[in-house]
């Protein structure tokens, strides 16, 4: 029987556990991938906390998923042996409910998402249902692809929602910030970083990719924002953005997952300014990205690490020492 390496998720507290696992095997619909990278994000990290609902235990985490299919399931005639995908969080949709229906597949109530209900890409070899892959430029290096397929769609549903704004605050300077402040930047517009207190890496990062302002996310900006999006998953930043923006802004929260937020007064509401939230991404979503991409190259900044040190790159991420992204290099 042939086998595959894996970092599987048993249990909130406990390191994932290195795993050799049978190859699984593609059913009616599916693809096998040779997986070839996965890049890390901290909704991994909300994973392994307990702060996602429901997970399936045990389960493989990894939702930004680079492969090769070497398999076809009975059925399954979308993409062809050897071509380049890449698989997204979101896995299923029921394709039935009245938000599929209306091309909001990304709020149906028994969607299923990668890493968390089906098994994701930190292992060898990764199935998925053929309809969520995403057919990728073989352009560009596996590495660099992985991080395009949540902190960039993702990042890149929420960059739409706030708007064709001037002046845009991003909180946090993460994985997917680094992606759009440059998109932002090349359309013109003039983005500020807001992140942790004291953390000048993530600041200095943001200043060479263009940002106009850099600083600590307690701190007053040194202009008015016309939006904001918020990366971090720190709840009490809503009230703060939003003495930010001015009248009529957005601010956006683009998280999985966000602590409490804080009461506030209303007058920082009021003046017609708006908090909304992303619910996971669209099919959709990924065909415009990479079109857009196509017209506006982005460059993601990655640390990479071996399968075996998928543990090693979740605390890295959890302390804040990631430049960009963490991205497992996957190879047998």
């Amino acid at each position: 029987m042939r086998t595959m390496k894996a970092m599987q998720f048993w249990k909130v507290g406990e390191p994932l556990r290195e795993v050799d696992l049978p190859l699984p095997r593609p059913g009616t619909g599916q693809v096998r991938l040779r997986v070839l990278a996965c890049a890390v994000c901290r909704t991994d990290l909300h994973l392994v906390d307990g702060e996602l609902p429901d997970p399936v235990i045990p389960v493989i985490p990894g939702h930004q998923v680079v492969g090769v299919v070497e398999a076809l399931g009975e059925g399954a005639t979308r993409h062809r042996l050897g071509e380049l995908v890449g698989v997204p969080w979101l896995g299923w949709s029921c394709g039935a409910c009245r938000y599929c229906w209306r091309q909001e597949e990304n709020l149906c109530d028994r969607a299923r998402f990668t890493g968390c209900h089906l098994d994701g890409g930190y292992a060898e070899h990764a199935v998925a249902d053929e309809r969520f892959c995403i057919p990728l430029p073989a352009s560009l290096p596996h590495e660099q692809l992985a991080p395009l397929l949540c902190a960039g769609l993702i990042g890149f549903r929420a960059y739409r929602m706030v708007g064709d704004v001037e002046t845009l605050g991003f909180y946090g300077f993460g994985s997917a910030a680094h992606l759009l402040a440059q998109l932002a930047r090349a359309q013109g517009r003039r983005v500020l970083a807001f992140t942790r207190p004291g953390d000048t890496t993530a600041q200095q990062l943001a200043l060479s990719l263009g940002a106009v302002w850099a600083g600590s996310s307690d701190e007053k900006p040194p202009e008015e924002l016309d939006g904001a999006i918020i990366f971090a998953a720190a709840g009490e930043l809503v009230p703060t953005a939003l003495r930010a923006v001015r009248k009529g802004g957005t601010v956006v929260c683009a998280g999985i997952h966000m602590s409490d937020i804080p009461s506030f007064p209303y007058a920082i509401l009021w003046g017609e300014r708006c908090v909304r939230s992303v619910a996971n991404l669209t099919r959709d979503d990924g065909e415009r990205f990479f079109q857009q991409i196509a017209r506006t190259p982005v460059h993601a900044e990655v640390q990479t690490y071996p399968l075996a040190a998928a543990n090693q790159a979740l605390a890295d991420l959890r302390a804040g020492k990631v430049r960009g992204t963490a991205v497992l290099q996957v190879v047998r």
